[in-house]
């Protein structure tokens, strides 16, 4: 009996065509295997039960890094011959439709290699195998093959070649394989000298050194050194901002954070992300000042494994100026003139600048905050399937784009804010590059309703068909395709900023919404912005606006400024009801970085704390009462900081109450669900009440899950 299968996933730079070589030798049959732009496919012939043995295990013995998405198998006529081969990659032959891999962490036993003195890949800081290592990154073309990545410069010597052609080895068809006589090297400068050893001195002594990553520079410096955090703050123009911190091991994550095993999980998987965790013990105050949390992270490269075992904890920050997309090529350095000290440099070429990946603990889940390294270009399943070729252009802020075909939404890596030419040329260079990876070639572009959006003004220019996604639309219809679910439900959809259709901003809304669809059901009581933008960066101005709408004393030239409509948009924003609780609490009047102030509340509130202020329902929800209680309570901060979120909370799952006919299901989404006191309080309340609540998986809450909404309304809407 002979079969031809094709297998369709993430199943191209995992090792998928050796495994299948290992499971056709053990099972006794004969054939090939290779890859091609749609994946593998392969000839089995032998036995009716081996063959059927071999097609199961092909899901069920699939290696570590694969997602086996489709098996296919056809009976074909028997040809006869012995022996199983690993055939040659064609090229051409139609659109792409394989997967790409994520980048990965070092695996165990890439790591004992990298501490055996008597491993020719002894303390190589580019050890990796079918199992880890850089897969997106490196990625050039389809299919992966070594030609079409950055290794391609890097001709295997014979003891690496010989790995690669046999079947026994770790490293069969590995494309990355290398070692130190023919792999890619370190450097650092200035100074040369053995580059780790180096490089740790420098950091002890309280250097900033730029390292080049699996995705792109980052900064280090000593998380300890107070002077170098400091230091490296100025420079940067980081003024609160917390910098994420690279430790050695869990062990030295559970001295400085509280881990329980949700987090470890998080810390220890083969993602990597960095993990935002109580904090135990101090750093440096210039790592995360004034922040009860710190973002923790794990080596996920050999290189990172050899420089922390020689220093203690560092500050591993995206190597960048503020505001811009983070540095991965060599020639572009110089951006870095004038912050880092030294670098760490290496010659393998990065070609696509990957960001790290953010997660919080939620419910025992991971909640994504920011999806990049680790998890893109793994795409998001679609239930409904896209029926023409897709692009979501995504939000102005934590912009992503995401590109669909079939069941397939292929959300970008974190790109960043669209405001500056920078990090737009990132996000028009990466659109082309998914296009050519993933042969996706829109017909239909999805955009956000906000005209001055960098993202709206990119898709007005295509020469295709539009579709307009109100913003809060998107946050509710990602939160659906994120659980695989058409709607319609009660969506509450809580950010900062919104365009409405009505020309005011919206952010507290509560919609009646599906895939295809939605309807306004009721929303924040609107207020006055004086200043507009300048009441974002100035909570202070938000407060002023709330105290006049309570007939309570406030600066006069602000409440002038107000009433007079002058650059003063109303706002039914749940992120400025937040702000303007912070300003008055005393936690923050200005902001340096986007969300600063719900986030300080937030660390703020006593989570011990349950009682809560009372919101009046009628018309719209009256935050202005949250706030009126906030001012009469005289108790202490924390609790008047918990009072206040249990109240939103409350305001929540009491207006959903009101629809109850129309849903008994509930998606939360918007960039105020990032605060997962006021999520936990709200599910516990909703569920409570008796509905099914639905919060993200696979794409972050915030804006960085718009494109992928955006998709998953324009799937629905072109059926």
């Amino acid at each position: 009996m002979r079969v031809a299968v094709r297998v369709v996933g993430v199943v191209q730079g995992v090792g998928f065509r050796p495994f299948v070589h290992q499971l056709a030798v053990r099972l006794g049959l004969s054939g090939f295997v290779g890859n091609d732009v749609h994946g593998v496919f392969a000839e089995v012939e032998g036995t009716p039960s081996a063959v059927d043995r071999f097609v199961g295990a092909l899901r069920a013995e699939a290696p570590p890094l694969a997602v086996v998405d489709a098996v296919r198998v056809r009976e074909i006529p028997a040809a006869g011959g012995a022996g199983f081969r690993i055939v040659g990659s064609p090229h051409g032959g139609g659109g792409a439709d394989t997967l790409v891999s994520a980048d990965s962490a070092t695996c165990a036993d890439c790591l004992r290699e990298l501490a055996d003195p008597t491993d020719r890949r002894f303390r190589y800081p580019f050890v990796n195998c079918t199992n880890c290592g850089p897969r997106f990154t490196i990625v050039r073309g389809v299919p992966y093959d070594r030609p079409l990545t950055t290794m391609a410069a890097f001709a295997m010597c014979a003891e690496c070649k010989q790995e690669y052609e046999d079947p026994a080895d770790r490293r069969f068809h590995a494309q990355p394989v290398c070692c130190p006589a023919c792999g890619p090297a370190l450097r650092f400068e200035p100074g040369g000298g053995e580059p780790i050893p180096a490089a740790a001195e420098a950091l002890r002594d309280g250097a900033i050194v730029a390292v080049k990553g699996l995705g792109g520079y980052h900064l280090a410096a000593g998380a300890r050194h107070e002077e170098a955090a400091r230091r490296l703050r100025q420079r940067k123009h980081r003024e609160d901002k917390p910098f994420a911190v690279m430790v050695a091991d869990l062990a030295q994550a559970r001295e400085l954070a509280e881990v329980d095993d949700p987090a470890e999980r998080a810390l220890t998987g083969r993602r990597r992300p960095i993990v935002l965790l109580p904090k135990k013990a101090d750093l440096a105050a210039a790592v995360a000042p004034g922040n009860r949390r710190i973002g923790l992270m794990l080596p996920y490269t050999p290189l990172h494994h050899l420089l922390l075992e020689r220093t203690g904890p560092i500050v591993l920050t995206s190597a960048n100026v503020s505001d811009e997309p983070i540095v991965y090529r060599d020639e572009d350095l110089g951006r870095l003139d004038g912050i880092a000290d030294a670098f760490l440099v290496h010659d393998r070429p990065i070609h696509v600048r990957t960001d790290d990946s953010v997660v919080r603990v939620f419910r025992n889940r991971e909640q994504l905050q920011r999806r990049s390294r680790g998890y893109a270009p793994e795409p998001v399943t679609l239930h409904t399937p896209a029926k023409q070729h897709l692009l979501g252009c995504g939000a102005e802020l934590k912009n992503t784009f995401c590109l669909a075909k079939g069941r397939h939404a292929f959300v970008s890596h974190h790109i960043g804010d669209l405001e500056n030419y920078e990090t737009l040329k990132a996000f028009t260079e990466g659109i082309e590059h998914f296009k050519h990876l993933f042969a996706v070639d829109p017909v239909l572009v999805a955009h956000d309703l906000h005209p001055e959006y960098l993202s709206t003004k990119y898709a007005l220019e295509q020469d295709v068909d539009l579709l307009g996604v109100q913003h809060h639309h998107a946050h509710i219809a990602a939160c659906l395709a994120d659980n695989g679910e058409d709607g319609p439900v009660l969506g509450v959809a809580f950010d900062g900023t919104g365009f409405g259709p009505d020309g005011t901003v919206w952010g507290g809304e509560f919609l009646l919404a599906d895939l295809a669809s939605y309807e306004r059901l009721t929303h924040l009581r609107p207020v006055a912005m004086p200043g507009g933008v300048m009441a974002i960066r100035q909570p202070w101005r938000m407060a002023a606006s709330y105290l006049d709408e309570l007939g309570r004393p406030a600066r006069e030239d602000i409440v002038k400024l107000k009433r007079s409509g002058l650059n003063s948009p109303l706002t039914s924003s749940a992120g400025r009801l937040f702000d303007a609780a912070a300003a008055l609490l005393g936690v923050r009047e200005r902001i340096t970085y986007e969300g600063q102030a719900a986030i300080e509340l937030e660390q703020l509130a006593d989570p011990a704390e349950r009682s809560a202020y009372r919101a009046r329902i009628d018309d719209v929800v009256h935050g202005e009462d949250l706030i009126a209680a906030l001012l009469d309570d005289d108790g202490p901060k924390a609790a008047r900081a918990a009072r206040f979120h249990n109240g939103v909370a409350d305001a929540i799952a009491r207006t959903c109450d009101r629809f109850r006919d129309r849903s008994t299901t509930v998606a939360l989404s918007g960039g105020v669900f990032q605060n997962v006191l006021l999520l936990d309080r709200a599910v516990e309340l909703l569920e409570q009440t008796g509905f099914r609540v639905l919060t993200h998986r696979n794409v972050p809450t915030n804006d960085g899950g718009i494109s992928f909404g955006q998709v998953a309304v324009a799937s629905r809407t072109t059926r």
